[in-house]
C-alpha cells in the first residue's frame, strides 16, 4: 500500500516540479526562451521538459483545429499535461500563445500553490510579423496605418 508522493519524487530528484507558462504573441519568442530556460536548468543538473506546439500539436492535440472550442480545449490538455509533470517532480516550460485569461487561469488552479509561474513574453507586434515564423501575419487583415 505504499505510495509515492510528490514527496519522493522531489527528495529523488532534489527538485520541486513546477510549471513556467511562456505566454505571447506568435512569433515573440516563447519557445526561444522556453528552449534556453530549459538549456540553462539542464546544465545545472535539473530535470526539465519544454512543451510547445512542435511536440503537442502533432501528437496529444492533433486532433484538435482552431476554432475557439478547439483552442481552449488544447490548452486545457497542455495545462493537465504540465500538470503530470510537475507532480512528477519535472520543471516544466509551456510555450504557447493562449491569449485568454481564463484559459491560463485554468491551468494555473490545476498545478499546486507556488508551483506556477506565468512570464508573458513582451514583444513588439511589428518585430513578430517581421519573424512571421508561422505565416500568420501574412494574410492578417490590416487594420492599422
Amino acid at each position: 500500500d505504499a505510495i509515492v508522493t510528490a514527496e519522493d519524487r522531489e527528495k529523488l530528484l532534489n527538485q520541486k516540479g513546477c510549471v513556467i507558462w511562456f505566454t505571447g504573441l506568435s512569433g515573440s519568442g516563447k519557445s526561444t526562451l522556453a528552449t534556453a530556460v530549459e538549456q540553462v536548468l539542464h546544465q545545472q543538473q535539473h530535470h526539465t521538459y519544454v512543451l510547445d506546439g512542435d511536440n503537442v500539436r502533432h501528437g496529444l492535440n492533433k486532433n484538435l483545429g482552431f476554432s475557439p472550442e478547439d483552442r481552449e480545449e488544447n490548452i486545457r490538455r497542455i495545462g493537465e499535461v504540465a500538470k503530470l509533470f510537475a507532480d512528477a517532480g519535472t520543471i516544466v516550460m509551456t510555450a504557447f500563445i493562449s491569449p485568454y485569461r481564463a484559459d491560463r487561469d485554468q491551468a494555473r488552479e490545476l498545478i499546486a500553490e507556488g508551483r506556477f509561474v506565468e512570464v508573458f513574453v513582451d514583444c513588439p507586434l511589428e518585430v513578430c510579423e517581421e519573424r512571421d515564423t508561422k505565416g500568420l501575419y501574412k494574410n492578417a487583415p490590416r487594420w492599422r496605418d
